[in-house]
């Protein structure tokens, strides 16, 4: 079952005091942004108000996504730890190996030739270890996880700079590097410095001639490619309202051009769009 139901009833469940917590920690009312990360503290991290850009976190990830490319190393520690299964819901995606070239049919047939040992480790070691995978030519993994995984109010990390995709769906949607994988499929916390955030109001609605891409463009434009460094970008107003599912993704997708850094943040709601930029040293 690709939405690990357990799980999902087990968050939701549990959400609403989690946020209750932490209104009252903080107290004041909560962003978007905020209710997610301090809803997924890590219970080495007390629920106290944590100071944006400069104290260090733990954090526990609701699930974990991974690209072939990056996922060999990943599994490769994560099978010298000595567990039977990962702690959180994982998977691994065969599509950054495809060279595309002659077309559809030719690459993949010519990716899944030469690169069929690593294929073959990756199905070996997901199938041993109860790790979801998606073979070669099932997709991208930016769009298999948004229409498989992604869920309002939960956080994700993948081995992927476009892991936030999945915000289209009101995700924190985190890309990382392999071994902050294995810290979470092991059971570890995540640790992370608190982001700062930047509020962006959307007015009215998109026009016929213009698409949510071209919200991402104006707002680049304005930060740059490093203004949001350390920060979450939190749109909202009716503006983000108005938007699909895809769009917001595109919102998101796009946003981790607005920071030179190794970590990427993203989520949304119908009512709220946020992109992060994070950077850290890894």
């Amino acid at each position: 079952m690709p939405f690990d139901i357990d799980m999902l009833k087990a968050h939701y469940e549990s959400l609403p005091a989690r946020v209750n917590a932490a209104k009252q920690a903080l107290g004041r009312p909560l962003t978007l942004t905020e209710k997610i990360l301090y809803a997924h503290l890590h219970a080495d991290s007390p629920m106290q108000s944590y100071a944006r850009g400069k104290d260090y976190v733990f954090f526990a990830p609701d699930r974990v996504a991974m690209q072939d490319a990056t996922a060999q190393m990943a599994l490769l520690q994560f099978m010298m730890c000595g567990r039977d299964k990962t702690a959180v819901p994982s998977t691994v995606h065969c599509d950054h190996l495809i060279l595309a070239k002659e077309g559809a049919n030719t690459d993949l047939k010519t990716a899944v030739d030469v690169n069929s040992e690593v294929y073959d480790f990756l199905s070996s070691v997901s199938n041993k270890y109860g790790i979801g995978f998606w073979k070669p030519g099932a997709g991208i993994i930016h769009q298999t996880v948004l229409e498989n995984y992604a869920f309002p109010g939960g956080m994700m990390i993948g081995t992927d700079s476009h892991t936030p995709n999945a915000g289209g769906l009101g995700m924190l949607a985190i890309g990382v590097g392999g071994a902050d994988a294995v810290d979470v499929m092991v059971g570890m916390a995540w640790e992370l410095k608190m982001p700062k955030l930047i509020g962006v109001k959307l007015t009215g609605k998109l026009s016929g001639w213009t698409s949510p891409k071209d919200v991402i463009l104006k707002v680049a434009g304005i930060l740059t490619v490093k203004g949001g460094t350390g920060a979450i970008v939190e749109y909202f107003g009716e503006g983000a309202q108005a938007m699909s599912c895809t769009g917001k993704g595109t919102i998101c997708n796009m946003g981790l051009k607005l920071g030179q850094q190794r970590l990427l943040l993203a989520t949304m709601n119908p009512g709220a769009v946020t992109s992060a930029l994070l950077s850290a040293t890894m």
